[in-house]
């Protein structure tokens, strides 16, 4: 597995397990626990999370899977912005260690902005990370001025990554966010890498697919993969999509297929709004 490094040095793998609407479906629970350890097994072992998925339900979902695995696993969770006041925080992410059971995250996220000041996010983080209850922080869904009021607060260079929706047909932080991140050394982290299978499978996709006896959506995944610094986190229910996935990872696009695939799906010529689902 191919690793990005954060702005520490820790690696981390580029191609980890996303969780969004897991756990909340009783008669799917014992396939998608499966899949999450399956996932690890085969290298996918930075697992993302967040306390919205399900109002807990997919936190809890996520630490029952883990059993046994935690100390395999770098562990992402996600704090709503109402809670994300410098009490709030702290409190949030107690709530979110015991569904997940365990006693430290890896990394906890802003969901996004909401209306609490800035400063006191990144106090409660800071005090969650003193006390050894996380052991980095950053954001998620955050656009470039974000990104740069981030910066200029007291304390808010110490964010290690960005979450955002990035895919084939979703490239606007390619225009200024991707390089803001890369220059200062912070890997992003893209959210629905595939669009939740909603990429057209006929076409480009579709040609490079036969042409290698893949799916296409196994080449939108590589895609991304191929992009310089970003970690993708793909959602699977089963163990036969987390396969996959895995395999996706060893997916080498040619320089020919690149431009093709530029071609077809455009990268932005000008700023535009950060896409959120």
């Amino acid at each position: 597995m191919r690793t990005v490094s954060l702005p520490n040095g820790e690696a981390v793998p580029v191609l980890g397990q996303g969780t969004w609407m897991m756990g909340e479906k009783p008669e799917r629970r014992r396939e998608e626990i499966a899949a999450l350890r399956h996932g690890v097994s085969l290298g996918m072992t930075l697992v993302d999370t967040a306390e919205m998925y399900g109002e807990g339900a997919t936190e809890r979902l996520v630490g029952e899977a883990l059993d046994g695995l935690r100390d395999q696993v770098f562990l992402v969770s996600k704090v709503y912005p109402h809670n994300a006041s410098r009490r709030g925080v702290v409190e949030a992410c107690e709530r979110s260690l015991e569904r997940l059971r365990t006693d430290r995250l890896d990394l906890y996220l802003l969901h996004w902005r909401g209306t609490v000041p800035l400063e006191d996010t990144i106090e409660g983080f800071e005090a969650l990370r003193a006390a050894g209850k996380i052991r980095h922080w950053g954001v998620s869904n955050f656009d470039t001025d974000d990104m740069d009021e981030l910066f200029d607060a007291p304390g808010g260079d110490a964010c290690v990554t960005n979450q955002v929706l990035y895919n084939l047909s979703r490239r606007v932080p390619e225009y200024d966010l991707l390089p803001w991140l890369a220059e200062r050394g912070l890997p992003v982290m893209a959210y629905s890498p595939i669009e939740q299978g909603r990429l057209p499978t006929s076409g480009i996709l579709g040609d490079i697919a036969r042409t290698r006896n893949v799916t296409p959506l196994q080449v939108a995944l590589a895609w991304v993969l191929h992009r310089p610094g970003v970690i993708a986190i793909p959602k699977a229910s089963s163990e036969a999509h987390v396969t996959a996935n895995r395999a996706a990872h060893d997916i080498v696009l040619s320089p020919d297929e690149l431009s093709a695939l530029d071609h077809h799906f455009e990268a932005p010529s000008r700023k535009r709004p950060l896409e959120m689902i």
